[in-house]
């Protein structure tokens, strides 16, 4: 594996009285695709909320180019160069496209690409078509591809994904299999939480499995080929 550029270490989360996550341990090279599968509800979201300081009740390590992020307010990891796309699409629906991209341009890293709104419009080119219009009159996967584009106008180094291609259709998953492959090319380390084991396969470079708040695997997809117990356990619906 690569020099991990994120890491979780031992990580427990906490609602209330109820633990989500239990010692769970990722790791995230740089210019890498991983995916975090599992079922709804097995923890994946509350692993990324975890990482980007968006959940009070959280103890263990987290660490991003050997910095503790642990505790830290999600603006300070924003601003380190952790992006995050949340699986609700929280766009501006009454601002258009373009206004959209805008208010989340931040200044260039060192270690990041930067990107521009042309940049943005080359990789979704359905956005470019969309440029004026309001966010809620796009599509469901156009919304989708706007969180994306919107979150790398931060010129972030890592990228969570959640639930990617969740209730879009296939032809907007297959351009999203494209953007990721084309964070990668650009440098950037990718942490996707996914359903789709397809999918995941298609545009990951290895997976864990997550159940219950903890992890139930850790590799490639050719070893969790030859394991498809693990497959049938912890991914069958």
């Amino acid at each position: 594996m690569r020099p991990p550029v994120l890491e979780v270490a031992n990580l427990n989360a906490r609602y209330g009285r109820a633990q989500i996550l239990h010692d769970v341990s990722i790791l995230l090279g740089r210019n890498e695709v991983v995916a975090l599968l599992g079922r709804n509800g097995a923890g994946k979201t509350t692993t990324m909320k975890s990482i980007m300081g968006m959940l009070r009740q959280v103890d263990g390590r987290i660490s991003y180019e050997n910095q503790d992020i642990l505790g830290k307010p999600s603006y300070m990891i924003c601003r380190a160069g952790i992006g995050y796309v949340p699986e609700e699409r929280r766009i501006f629906r009454d601002l258009t496209v373009e206004e959209n991209l805008e208010v989340g341009r931040r200044a260039k890293r060192e270690n990041a690409p930067e990107w521009t709104l042309e940049r943005l419009f080359d990789l979704f080119p359905n956005l470019r078509e969309r440029r004026s219009n309001l966010g809620k009159h796009l599509s469901g996967g156009e919304q989708q591809m706007l969180t994306i584009a919107r979150t790398l106008m931060g010129n972030p180094a890592v990228v969570l994904l959640d639930e990617p291609s969740e209730g879009i259709a296939p032809v907007i998953v297959e351009q999203m299999g494209f953007v990721i492959a084309e964070l990668k090319r650009q440098g950037l380390s990718v942490l996707i939480s996914e359903q789709n084991l397809h999918f995941a396969r298609l545009v990951s470079d290895r997976a864990y499995i997550i159940e219950k708040g903890q992890v139930r695997y850790d590799g490639s997809f050719d070893d969790l080929d030859q394991h498809p117990e693990i497959s049938r356990k912890y991914l069958a619906v």
